[in-house]
C-alpha cells in the first residue's frame, strides 16, 4: 500500500492510498515513502489547507474501510462546510443511529481532516476529538477555518 508522510501544523501526518483513492490519514511518520500523483496531490492540497486555503477536499477519492453505518456517517461528514459545525445529534438525524453511536463512528475515522470529524461538537460543548493531540487539534482545526468553537461544558 503506496503511503507517504508530510510535516504539518498537528505535527506528523502519514497519507495510505490503495486502488486509487485515500483510504487513511494517520499521526506519525511513515516507515515506507512512495510518491504516486494521488498522494503527492493530497499532500499538497493539505499543505495549501494548513496554510489557510479553503477546504479542497471535497472531490478527493476517499475509500475508508469500515461498516455500512460508518460509511453513511462519514459520508454525512463531508458534506459539512469547512467554517461550520454539527453535532452528534444533528448527523444521526441524517445518517441514522443515535448521537452515541455517530461519536463511535468518529471516533474511528480512518481519514481525519479529509473527512472532517472535527467539525463534529457535542450540543453541550465542544465534544472529543481522537486525533494524536486530542482536543487541541479540534481547536485548532476549528480555528484554522473560522468555525465558532463552542463552549466547554
Amino acid at each position: 500500500m503506496p503511503q507517504l508522510s508530510m510535516h504539518s501544523p498537528l505535527g506528523d501526518l502519514t497519507l495510505s492510498e490503495d486502488d486509487g483513492a485515500i483510504v487513511a490519514l494517520d499521526w506519525g511518520w511513515g516507515r515506507d515513502q512512495d510518491e504516486t500523483s494521488l498522494l503527492v496531490a493530497v499532500r499538497d492540497r493539505l499543505d495549501a489547507y494548513f496554510d489557510g486555503g479553503a477546504d479542497p477536499f471535497a472531490d478527493l477519492p476517499l475509500a475508508p474501510y469500515g461498516t455500512a453505518y460508518q460509511q453513511r456517517v462519514w459520508q454525512v461528514l463531508r458534506a459539512i462546510p469547512a467554517g461550520q459545525t454539527r453535532t452528534y445529534r444533528d448527523i444521526a438525524q441524517v445518517a441514522g443511529g443515535s448521537p452515541r453511536s455517530v461519536g463511535q463512528a468518529n471516533s474511528v475515522n480512518p481519514i481525519p481532516i479529509l473527512i472532517p470529524c472535527h467539525r463534529v461538537v457535542a450540543v453541550q460543548g465542544l465534544g472529543g476529538y481522537s486525533g494524536d493531540g486530542g482536543l487541541d487539534d479540534k481547536l485548532f482545526l476549528l480555528g484554522l477555518e473560522g468555525a465558532a468553537v463552542p463552549a466547554l461544558a
